[in-house]
């Protein structure tokens, strides 16, 4: 069933309920307000703290945006996209664009104006939803946004190229829509990561939302008494079906503004949160403020937080030994996934399965995988590396308006990821890298997650990049870009003495101590380091947790 369903079950099951609760600690105002009190009140009075919706009154809002777009010509099949940053009215605004029937569209919201207009362009969008933090950036542009688009725009202050969300659904109703949508119905376009040229848009049908969603819930066992705490950008899909495990649910979720690791722990304090989905950077912060002193566990009530699971890239095995001497009863699961899957778990580790620390795991629920080799269909032998693939009820239907990147990524109903991967006698899939990623070095493949994961062990890196630059002897030599803890010092020999503990042709040929990029869901932004070294720009696939 479309999951517009679940949110309509729990408005009338669970009504009075909270649903939802937008927090940000590093605001000064410590007023809890209510939506309803917050739509009453003088917005230049005060920033608000905390506010929260009940299940009832989150369907009533999404009710009433969908309202509001049939009313000014929005209709099934059409698309919709929203350009805002993490609060309250991001889901039901979705929630709405979806009870239409017309297609839910989430931008980046690291776009900047040209990106914005090539992909309303690409996904031949009917309208986009933008917050204060973009006028800038719509009005740039603003003449052929406007062109045949409806811009709404959900703050104070309206601009006049666009119209003020609060005005246009004052007046409309909150009544359940009946227009009947099936899980063969188009839901969302997501975006490729887009980290080198623009990105591609992915089409996807209102199965593949389901899917993610149930499976989430199963995958975690979500249930009504937990609380998530939601951190990353509500755009990518890792947020959202993540959060979705909790509509299934019909439980508490909390939308957390700010991912510095005091921030993080009052959260999950203050709002009693079970279950945290981190980034790789954000985990590594918190337990070097505990390594450091700087934040104490005895500070926090933190009994109740049961499961943290963890994405967006490969896991350093080094991470999480470290988790489990802070949180020792916690359970864990890592979740791979690419927005062309409907993001994560087509494959993910098992909160029973913590032994198996390094593997990204087994198929997720309703999926299958093969690892192939170059000709696409033979598969390799246990143990060897080939492409990983999947097939389930979440894979996209297209890249829209691309057929030949289509042809390329979907064989017969298979995904290929684009990620090199094997399988151990156990049956769990280990990722080796990105296909695009793999160095060749003398004849050689060197796979640099191998690499990043070793130099990580050193306790004075916190993060570690490594790429191939070009080399005229070798083709390619790899080159290890360093980002040290806060406030220590490290030397190239250093780094140097510690990567003896490598086979020869792994160790990195040169050493650049930075800071390492990454975009808003935590990946590293490895086509910015190649184009600023002078290795070639590759476009990769949106891996995602």
């Amino acid at each position: 069933m479309p999951v517009m369903d679940y949110l309509e079950r729990n408005a009338k099951l669970y009504g009075d309920e909270v649903a939802l609760i937008e927090l940000n600690p590093e605001e000064k105002e410590t007023r809890r307000t209510t939506w309803k009190e917050f739509e009453l009140i003088e917005p230049d009075r005060f920033e608000p703290f905390r506010r929260e919706i009940t299940w009832s009154v989150f369907n009533e809002k999404a009710n009433r945006f969908a309202h509001m777009l049939l009313g000014r010509g929005i209709a099934k099949g059409d698309k919709v996209a929203i350009i805002m940053y993490n609060c309250l009215e991001w889901l039901p605004i979705y929630f709405g664009i979806l009870k239409t029937g017309a297609i839910a569209v989430p931008f980046n919201f690291r776009y900047d104006a040209e990106e914005i207009l090539y992909c309303a362009e690409l996904a031949e969008v009917d309208a986009i939803v933008f917050d204060p933090s973009f006028i800038g950036r719509i009005e740039v542009n603003a003449d052929r946004l406007s062109k045949n688009r409806l811009l709404i725009y959900v703050g104070d202050g309206c601009p006049s190229f666009a119209e003020s969300y609060r005005e246009l659904v004052a007046d409309c109703s909150s009544q359940d829509l009946n227009i009947p949508i099936s899980d063969d119905d188009f839901g969302a376009i997501y975006f490729s990561s887009g980290t080198t040229g623009f990105p591609k848009a992915i089409l996807h049908k209102h199965q593949s939302l389901t899917q993610a969603a149930e499976m989430e819930q199963k995958h975690h066992e979500t249930g009504r008494d937990d609380v998530f705490l939601c951190i990353p950008p509500l755009y990518h899909t890792g947020a959202k079906f993540h959060w979705m495990g909790s509509l299934v649910a019909g439980s508490k979720a909390v939308l957390l503004k700010g991912a510095k690791p005091r921030t993080i722990l009052s959260a999950v304090s203050s709002e009693k949160c079970t279950i945290v989905w981190l980034l790789v950077p954000w985990a590594q912060d918190i337990l070097d403020a505990f390594d450091r002193g700087d934040l104490k566990m005895e500070d926090y009530e933190l009994s109740q937080w049961r499961l943290m699971h963890i994405g967006a890239q490969p896991v350093p095995p080094s991470l999480i030994k470290r988790w489990k001497e802070y949180f020792p009863e916690h359970q864990y699961d890592t979740n791979y996934g690419l927005s062309e899957s409907t993001g994560p778990g087509c494959v993910h580790l098992g909160m029973e399965n913590i032994h198996k620390v390094g593997a990204i795991g087994v198929p997720g629920y309703r999926w299958e995988y093969k690892i192939v080799q170059e000709d696409g269909v033979t598969e390799v032998a246990k143990g060897d590396v080939g492409e990983l693939i999947v097939k389930g009820p979440g894979v996209m239907t297209c890249y829209y308006n691309n057929p030949e990147a289509t042809a390329e990524s979907l064989r017969d109903g298979w995904l290929f990821t684009g990620d090199m991967a094997k399988v151990d006698e156990d049956g769990f899939i280990f990722l080796v890298d990105r296909k695009k990623d793999v160095i060749v070095s003398g004849g050689e493949n060197i796979y640099p997650v191998q690499i990043e994961d070793f130099i990580r062990k050193f306790d004075k890196v916190k993060d570690v990049a490594v790429i191939g630059l070009p080399d005229s002897r070798l083709g390619e030599i790899t080159a290890a870009i360093i980002e040290i803890k806060e406030g220590m010092e490290c030397t190239e020999a250093e780094i140097e003495e510690f990567c003896l503990g490598m086979a020869r042709y792994k160790r990195p040929k040169k050493i650049i101590f930075e800071e390492i990029p990454r975009n808003a869901t935590g990946k590293i932004e490895k086509p910015k380091l190649r184009a600023r070294y002078g290795a070639d720009n590759l476009v990769e696939k949106e891996t995602i947790g």
